[in-house]
């Protein structure tokens, strides 16, 4: 109820506070509890139909180069787009005109998306159910794992 009565920006604000004071409180009762949190556990999905078989795997320097590659790159693509993001927000609330040596302006989009509240609406109009979605495709990761070395004797223990 309170943020029908407040701004956006109170109302962060008062989040943030009882944030603190919950805080400060579970930092009174169980200290441990900010400190150890459980990771949340990742969420994986099979692999797609057309993944290489065993015998087509190409070499392992290979795969963790491009594991590497990939992750550099990712990395880099999230800090462009928070630096996009934030020159976004002064230009978005820019007038269209010249600034120094920069012209701000808007075209319009070539690309359409569905309006899902028109269509929600349709579907409950004629009483067609829940409107059809379907999940998007799955995003792939790599992370960086320790690999424990391997002496002769484990290995020998392992094969007996």
């Amino acid at each position: 109820m309170i943020h029908l009565l407040t701004s956006p920006r109170t109302a962060r604000t008062v989040r943030g506070l009882i944030g603190t004071v919950a805080d400060a409180v579970r930092s009174v009762i169980a200290p441990a509890s900010l400190v150890e949190g459980q990771a949340p556990a990742v969420e994986t999905v099979p692999d797609p139909v057309d993944v290489l078989a065993a015998d087509e795997l190409p070499p392992v320097e290979q795969i963790e180069a491009a594991a590497r590659e990939y992750e550099r790159a990712a990395d880099q693509a999230r800090r462009a787009d928070r630096g996009k993001r934030a020159a976004k927000k002064v230009l978005d609330k820019l007038p269209a005109g010249i600034y120094g040596t920069w012209r701000v302006f808007r075209t319009p989009s070539s690309r359409q998306t569905p309006d899902l509240a028109e269509i929600t609406r349709i579907f409950k109009a004629n009483n067609l159910g829940p409107v059809p979605m379907k999940p998007c495709a799955p995003s792939l990761k790599v992370e960086l794992v320790e690999v424990a070395p391997v002496d002769v004797e484990t290995l020998a223990g392992v094969a007996a």
